[in-house]
């Protein structure tokens, strides 16, 4: 690379000496013209030096490489056309601007060959409307540049064939300015495969530049000892070899995808614009003149009307195509993507609208009982047709009268305007809904549970859902496949839910709370390298007490505050004891899950540097899991984990891939790890979608320097599956459910006997 940059310097001075020679020889008249020519071969050379260099590179791909040959190529061909140039503008008896035959010859080879390997490159999709505009824009530059030309050139071509000897220097130079930039245009618009954009750009400025400068060669007409050559011929032969060194630099790096715009296109008006302005100029006395200019003028002026109206068409058809996508966008927000009926927002809606009214009407949520056997016995996907033929009937059944969705899981809302007792309905429906259906070859039955409430003073949408739901687990609990009103005794359910409150706050005093530690194993060898803490519930009359119960109420009322930093303790005083006993055979790393609530506690770092000190713990060791859902609810989360990262945990975002925001919050939160979510590992959509998310999280987690965590591993092929994309770390039930102390040393204590 410094050799290529040494002769773009050289290039860069055969450029300077070229220019200053022109200047210099407007006020002096130099005895001996040849020695401005010397630098200018020297040039070419060294552009095509460098792009044979470029051509040779094998990381390329083919065609690439086949248009930096063409170039080189085409250097070779530009540098024998300026010996040639130089030999008819200083071998004669004295100094001319004589173009010969030859170094035409020469010179429209080399436009020609840049031409076809520029039109080679691979092009990108383009609609046949996006052609006919660019082939408008292109007529309009052809017709202007070749206004712009006759007017301050060829108009006056007896003078320059006098002192020249043709008029066909001009016409090529002509040509080189109008063909060059439609060809540069071509490739703009239509792409020029995984050639360097910026090399393109070079390319094309340095043509534009040199034919700029050509096109000055009737002004020194009166100065046959100089030459616009000096300047046109070394601006070409840099643009090119800077536009190698670019590619040389970019390698074989795929360029970034270029976005289609909708922005209004200039090219047509400002052809006008020129014209207008040459037509303005354009003297009386030539009235054949001033009538080819006002042809030009119209006919560019047509170009740009069909142009506009052509535009017109398109953005019609795209207002409409958005119109429809934004019917569908509308539906898919407002009706549930496996049923089609109203989601739980689309009957909220419903709801208030509803209550805004004076009528009656009443609210009816349902499940199917027993669902989740039907889903661990014949699988998630019969599961999802029983929710559809289920959907189906309740929409049968109700028809026009109401309002059938789904709120989620197997759980539906139907709403009934209306002062009609619905009990026959409800009875009806109860028989239908429980009727045997035939799914994918099993027949499958399952009852129903259902709860009613009617419209009351003061209700919202929450309340409505919530009677009906308390009257519909009435149901269940009566055994299921019925029907219940709601009755306001039911809510002895909230009474239950504050009594379990006040005893879990007893819970951790009388030592019912226990630890847990789920492994996570190295996918590679299998041995674990570190732990999730997981807190358990041990009810000394109800007996072991799921998280997923408890853990709600502790947030709601919270205790999660004192569990929170109970759990931490025994994290670090755990971690502590393993590295003074086991040394490196010590885990690697323990997880704390952190929730909303603490991290909205504002004395929750001071917790957490009191935990560490008192306990001994290296901060290294440790790791504080979030979810997605407590970092949005939570305003000074970003602020609260960078803090503890400062101390020197890391963090892990938890259920990643579930949000709405997952990847965005890459961008605000400092992130060391992610726990891919189980559902994309173990859940429905593993073999499908879930398998092209976990493929793809592991690229940019890679690229980020961040560790990926796979969570809810169950089966052997799963983790394979994980293997082979490209993951090191990853926890479930195929590893280790979560386990005493005691059982989880056993992991790792004998490799360290070994």
């Amino acid at each position: 690379m410094p050799r290529k940059l040494t002769s773009l310097s050289v290039s860069a001075i055969a450029l300077a000496l070229g220019a200053a020679w022109l200047v210099v020889g407007l006020f002096h008249e130099w005895s001996h013209p040849v020695l401005g020519w010397l630098p200018l071969p020297v040039a070419a050379i060294l552009a095509g030096h460098a792009c044979w260099t470029v051509s040779r590179r094998p990381d390329l791909d083919a065609s690439t490489r086949r248009f930096w040959l063409h170039l080189t190529i085409a250097c070779g061909l530009f540098a024998a056309g300026i010996v040639a140039n130089a030999a008819d503008a200083t071998a004669g008896p004295v100094p001319s601007q004589r173009v010969g035959p030859v170094t035409l010859v020469f010179y429209l080879a080399v436009l020609v060959l840049v031409m076809w390997g520029l039109l080679r490159l691979p092009s990108w999709q383009r609609s046949r409307i996006d052609w006919l505009r660019f082939g408008i824009d292109a007529c309009v530059v052809l017709i202007t540049v070749a206004s712009f030309i006759w007017r301050f050139s060829l108009r006056d071509h007896q003078t320059w064939e006098k002192q020249t000897g043709s008029a066909g220097a001009m016409l090529a130079i002509g040509l080189l300015t109008a063909l060059s930039m439609v060809t540069f245009m071509k490739v703009a618009f239509a792409g020029a495969g995984r050639l360097d954009r910026r090399a393109t750009y070079i390319l094309a400025i340095g043509a534009a530049t040199a034919a700029i400068f050509g096109g000055l060669s009737p002004f020194l007409i009166s100065r046959p000892y100089l030459s616009t050559s000096l300047v046109s011929v070394p601006v070409a032969a840099f643009a090119i070899h800077l536009a190698a060194v670019s590619q040389w630099r970019a390698g074989n790096a795929p360029p970034k995808d270029r976005r289609r715009t909708r922005r209004i296109s200039v090219v047509p008006y400002l052809g006008v614009a020129i014209t207008d302005g040459l037509l303005l100029t354009t003297s009386t006395k030539s009235p054949g003149e001033t009538r080819a200019m006002q042809a030009i003028v119209v006919a560019l002026t047509v170009l740009a009307v069909t142009r506009q109206i052509i535009a017109l068409v398109d953005n019609n058809r795209l207002m409409a195509t958005v119109e429809s996508h934004q019917a569908e966008l509308t539906h898919q927000a407002t009706h549930d993507s496996l049923t089609g009926v109203a989601n739980r927002a689309h009957v909220e809606q419903r709801l208030r609208a509803l209550l805004d009214g004076p009528d009656e009407f009443h609210v009816i949520l349902l499940d199917l009982d027993d669902f989740k056997v039907v889903n661990d016995r014949l699988g998630h996907q019969i599961g999802d047709r029983l929710i559809v033929e289920t959907s189906r009937r309740l929409t049968g059944l109700i028809g026009a009268r109401g309002m059938v969705g789904r709120l989620g899981g197997d759980e539906f809302a139907l709403i009934l305007p209306g002062s009609d007792d619905p009990t026959d309905l409800l009875g009806v429906l109860v028989v239908e809904v429980g009727r045997p259906a035939d799914l994918a070859g099993n027949l499958t039955s399952t009852g129903v549970s259902a709860g009613v409430t009617v419209r009351q003073a003061g209700d919202d949408p929450t309340e409505l859902l919530r009677r009906a739901d308390v009257a519909m687990y009435a149901a269940k609990a009566a055994g299921g496949s019925r029907w219940q009103w709601f009755d306001p005794a039911m809510d002895h359910a909230a009474d239950e839910a504050a009594r379990m409150a006040a005893e879990l706050r007893q819970a951790l005093p009388r030592g019912e709370i226990f630890a847990l530690f789920q492994p996570i194993v190295d996918l590679t060898t299998g041995a674990p390298t570190g732990a999730e803490v997981l807190m358990r519930w041990r009810h000394p009359e109800h007996g072991l007490i799921p998280p997923d119960v408890f853990i709600p109420i502790a947030e709601r009322t919270g205790t999660i505050i004192e569990l929170g930093r109970w759990v931490l303790e025994q994290a670090c005083l755990q971690t502590a004891d393993w590295a003074r006993r086991l040394g490196p055979a010590a885990p690697m790393r323990i997880s704390v899950n952190v929730s909303a609530r603490q991290l909205a506690d504002p004395g929750f770092l001071g917790t957490v540097r009191d935990v560490l000190a008192a306990t001994g713990a290296d901060p290294a060791r440790l790791m504080i899991e979030v979810t997605e859902t407590a970092v949005l609810n939570t305003g000074s989360a970003a602020r609260q984990l960078a803090a503890m990262r400062a101390m020197g945990l890391r963090v892990a975002l938890d259920d990643f891939g579930t949000g709405h925001s997952s990847l965005s919050l890459l961008m605000d939160l400092p992130v060391d790890v992610l726990k891919v979510d189980k559902s994309f590992v173990s859940g429905d959509s593993a073999e499908h979608v879930g398998a092209i998310v976990v493929r793809n999280l592991i690229g940019f987690t890679d690229d980020f320097g961040i560790d990926a965590v796979a969570e809810g591993v169950e089966t052997e092929a799963q983790a394979e599956r994980l293997r082979a994309a490209g993951y090191h770390y990853a926890q479930g039930y195929l590893f280790g459910r979560p386990m005493t102390t005691a059982d989880f040393e056993k992991l790792f204590v004998p490799a360290k006997v070994a």
